[in-house]
């Protein structure tokens, strides 16, 4: 594997999953979604799949899983090339949860979405602009595209605390054992600089909602 291969594996690689979740959380999340019953699972933005591939083991062998994304750093952690079909990617939560109506008529979703904790600071929404909403938005936004709310969550500091410490331990680890590599300033420059950001500008600020929906 070339050497910018590398990497762009370790970006990912402390992670569980691309997203501040624990595994008690998770394990809740699926309880909620109740998969029993499921024959068909599909996880749009699955990254590496990790969240699918337990809701696959919680709905049986009779069901058929099927992940899409469309980052190819995530999709390589598994070498997978998964093809979008009728499904565009959107910053706008409003958007998605309607367009997601019409591609899910019946059945449950889990939605997982950025969103603020409280006001943000200027600061926060020159990093995340102004698109992100609050979770009462996000409540709202659901119930107007026709979904029924059957469960919401947050993620605590927690998580987001250990979400973003492994964000940092991939490419630092991948900086310990490639000191000499050119590109080794820039990248812990940049590491050191998002650190800082989340602990100075957008830590309890910014959240990241899970809302298990059913129409």
């Amino acid at each position: 594997m070339e050497q910018h291969d590398s990497f762009q594996l370790a970006k990912y690689s402390a992670l569980t999953w691309n997203a501040p979740l624990s595994e008690h959380h998770a394990s809740s999340l699926l309880k909620h979604l109740d998969l029993a019953n499921a024959t068909r699972i599909v996880d749009l933005g699955c990254g590496w799949g990790e969240l699918l591939l337990r809701a696959a083991f919680e709905a049986g062998p009779s069901s058929q899983a099927i992940g899409v994304d469309t980052d190819p750093v995530v999709l390589a952690r598994e070498n997978a090339t998964p093809k979008t079909a009728g499904w565009g990617a959107s910053s706008d939560t409003r958007a998605m949860l309607e367009h997601l109506a019409t591609v899910v008529p019946k059945g449950k979703v889990l939605i997982g979405d950025t969103c603020w904790e409280r006001s943000p600071t200027e600061a926060a929404v020159a990093i995340f602009g102004e698109e992100i909403p609050r979770l009462s938005d996000v409540v709202v936004f659901s119930r107007q595209a026709g979904w029924k709310v059957m469960h919401v969550s947050t993620a605590d500091t927690r998580e987001w605390d250990d979400f973003e410490s492994g964000h940092r331990a991939g490419p630092r680890g991948w900086l310990l054992e490639n000191q000499g590599d050119p590109r080794a300033p820039d990248i812990e420059a940049e590491q050191n600089r998002r650190e800082d950001e989340y602990q100075t500008v957008y830590r309890g600020v910014l959240s990241f909602a899970y809302l298990v929906l059913a129409r």
